[in-house]
């Protein structure tokens, strides 16, 4: 690995600095169930579906009293829709009320559906102190791409990436890293050359093994 990556890696962060996660949520209670509705699934698709969504469940209180089946006209078409409606409601049951959403990596991954990568994302877009770093798909293709991490398990991704960045730049990081995997890195065709990371980028310089390295379909919850 390079060494002083966090110099390395200030532009990327810079670009992106701040910048909204693509789910278009207006509350942490949207979020949350926006975060669990994606999974294995695009957030273009989630973003078309919510508004309908959160007019018939404004509130955890109000998906508190669904079951399963109502949820199913609204989100039959979201990958593994059936197991995602009993872990919403599962969640509105014991929270009760938006204001008891929890704001930790602990309570966070207590919750049916939400693994280390979500409980990243809400810790980051809450404004949290990070506990972590998002490692989502497009993490896992670009961090080994780049040489800051190898393999191809998230948490061992995130591990290592954690290991080399200073903890008040984890919130940036995993997201400054997702958005260059969705907007310039991308599986096939990567814009190699506007790459404001190509100059240590071990794929643009010919020493990535990207036989080790394939974007898979791993649950990234």
């Amino acid at each position: 690995m390079k060494q002083n990556w966090i110099e390395y890696l200030e532009p990327l962060m810079k670009l992106y600095d701040k910048r909204k996660h693509p789910l278009d949520y207006k509350s942490r209670y949207q979020m949350l169930v926006m975060i669990i509705l994606s999974a294995q699934d695009s957030d273009k698709h989630i973003n078309e579906l919510a508004p309908a969504f959160f007019e018939a469940y404004p509130s955890l209180n109000s998906l508190a009293k669904a079951n399963p089946d109502d949820l199913y006209r609204y989100i039959s078409t979201v990958r593994n829709f059936s197991n995602k409606s009993g872990w919403l409601i599962k969640l509105a049951q014991l929270l009760g009320d938006d204001d008891k959403i929890p704001r930790t990596m602990a309570d966070l991954t207590q919750l049916p559906g939400i693994g280390r990568k979500s409980a990243n994302v809400i810790i980051r877009e809450s404004g949290d102190k990070a506990e972590g770093i998002i490692v989502d798909l497009h993490v896992v293709r670009v961090a080994p791409r780049i040489g800051i991490a190898s393999g191809t398990q998230p948490e061992k991704i995130e591990k290592q990436i954690m290991a080399l960045v200073p903890q008040n730049r984890w919130n940036d990081i995993g997201m400054a890293l997702s958005f260059l995997g969705r907007e310039i890195c991308r599986p096939t065709n990567p814009k190699c050359d506007i790459c404001i990371m190509n100059q240590v980028c071990n794929y643009y310089n010919g020493t990535a093994d990207e036989s080790k390295n394939k974007d898979s379909d791993l649950k990234l919850f």
